[in-house]
């Protein structure tokens, strides 16, 4: 028999894995204020969100606020379908790792081959100064220069410790200053980042249109994919100004 939840959920999480690294996936859904998983089956479908909401019922699920998915259209088609008062979150983690992956890394490697073939390969070849938050490269600096260490040396294998390097803000700055598409990268990821410390969903709305506004008026096809695809998720996008949740747990 499955058990159905004793307690009474406000806000869920819908995510998938991989099963044993292999090509078989895995879509669990958790209470998120307490981390129980409160249903688990194979695979990545729509049919598996309807089961739980069959099995949990519609009364219970009339007192959950919100849910917190990554961009599956399987997920969010089967909540707005079945529970339309259920709020989509997007995971904000998912939309940085976009960015990231498929934006900046993709900017840096077009980057790269340009300056190759104008004989100036020194800009553009740090993915981490690219990705990495001013703050976090801040953090980096000042530990530097307390000479703290990322791996103290160990005699028994022969190792040597690796402490952190300083100048890593003053070398993202002169990276930025020398290439105006980098710089506009970077201007849209502090403008993402401080969209996601907003609590107001209409702020955050004027927020994020302002960096498809961006993405539009540039050139690059990397920047106009990202307009898409804040375009297309933006309702779920600025849900998280009022909900503050993510797939973290």
């Amino acid at each position: 028999m499955l058990t159905k939840p004793e307690r009474q959920a406000m806000f869920l999480a819908i995510d998938e894995f991989l099963l044993h690294k292999g090509h078989q996936y895995v879509t669990i859904i958790i209470d998120l204020e307490t981390g129980y998983i409160i249903w688990i089956a194979h695979g990545k479908k729509k049919q598996i969100v309807y089961d739980f909401i069959e099995h949990v019922g519609e009364n219970w699920l009339t007192n959950v606020k919100a849910v917190a998915c990554d961009m599956n259209s399987d997920f969010q088609e089967a909540i707005e379908e079945k529970c339309k008062h259920i709020k989509i979150v997007f995971d904000h983690f998912h939309i940085i790792k976009n960015f990231n992956d498929k934006v900046i890394s993709e900017i840096r490697k077009d980057e790269q081959l340009r300056l190759k073939k104008i004989g100036n390969e020194s800009a553009a070849k740090s993915r981490f100064l690219l990705t990495s938050n001013r703050s976090t490269l801040q953090h980096k600096d000042k530990l530097a220069k307390k000479a703290d260490k990322i791996r103290d040396g160990n005699e028994l294998f022969n190792t040597l410790g690796i402490s952190f390097k300083e100048g890593n803000e003053e070398r993202y700055n002169k990276l930025i200053s020398e290439n105006p598409l980098l710089f506009t990268i970077d201007m849209i990821k502090e403008k993402l980042a401080n969209a996601y410390e907003l609590n107001d969903e209409l702020i955050m709305k004027e927020c994020i249109d302002e960096i498809i506004d961006i993405c539009n008026s540039s050139e690059n096809d990397h920047l106009k994919w990202f307009s898409k695809l804040l375009s297309r998720d933006l309702d779920g996008i600025i849900s998280h100004a009022t909900f503050k949740i993510s797939l973290a747990k």
